[in-house]
């Protein structure tokens, strides 16, 4: 059970892993970032069908496994589509950005509902009385703050959809836990590799969690002085 020799051994195969975790992770979360604004604006709409569909989407998500949603997406959904007689597939690394940012676009869409209801209502009162229309006042003045509000839940978001992309390893995603069962599968070295993985995102987490604090002291710094 040696630690430092697995590091030095298994460090390339994590660190490809790693590059692997990150790309998916960052494409995924332009996807939900997108997908839960688009959400949030539709749940918020006085058309009653937006406002249904949005809430069937994240009750659909919320309410399975995400376990459950990449093999749906990577298997369930080809087969369902050949069985039309069109020759589809879809690759892991799609399959996985897909997944993961259905995933995520559900939850982050109610931090922005949240984020939206957290601003004074007066806010949306002083723009209506200023001539805004209703979404010219969601977008100029309520949408910004709610943003601002929601910051430390996207983080926290950004961070739960990093750590989920040990469980698309499951549909053989190259991230760090399916290189470090590679590892283990030619080693044995179990009680090491998995201390190394732990401590590896253990590492990348605090990294991201600084970062992600001084991106929001910045961020409120600039929005004070801007008013």
């Amino acid at each position: 059970m040696n630690i430092i020799k697995v590091l030095n051994e298994a460090f390339p195969f994590l660190l490809k892993g790693f590059g692997i975790t990150m790309q998916t992770t960052f494409i995924a979360l332009i996807i939900a970032i997108f997908l839960g604004l688009l959400s949030c604006l539709a749940h918020l709409s006085c058309i009653k069908i937006f406002s249904f569909l949005s809430d069937v989407y994240v009750w659909i998500i919320r309410g399975t496994p995400l376990i459950v949603q990449v093999f749906y997406i990577y298997f369930a959904i080809p087969q369902l589509i050949q069985h039309f007689g069109i020759n589809f597939r879809i690759s892991v690394f799609t399959a996985s950005i897909i997944t993961l940012g259905l995933n995520a676009g559900a939850y982050i869409s109610e931090i922005f509902r949240g984020g939206v209801l957290a601003v004074d209502v007066g806010q949306t009162e002083a723009a209506r009385s200023l001539g805004f229309s209703k979404w010219r006042s969601l977008i100029r003045v309520v949408l910004p703050q709610a943003i601002r509000i929601s910051i430390p839940s996207l983080v926290n978001q950004f961070i739960i959809s990093l750590k989920d992309t040990s469980i698309v390893s499951v549909i053989s995603l190259g991230e760090i836990i399916y290189e470090a069962k590679i590892y283990i599968g030619r080693t044995m070295e179990s009680f090491s590799t998995w201390t190394v993985v732990a401590i590896f995102y253990l590492i990348i987490v605090t990294i991201l969690t600084q970062i992600s604090m001084v991106a929001e002291r910045n961020y409120n710094r600039v929005n004070k002085s801007q008013c």
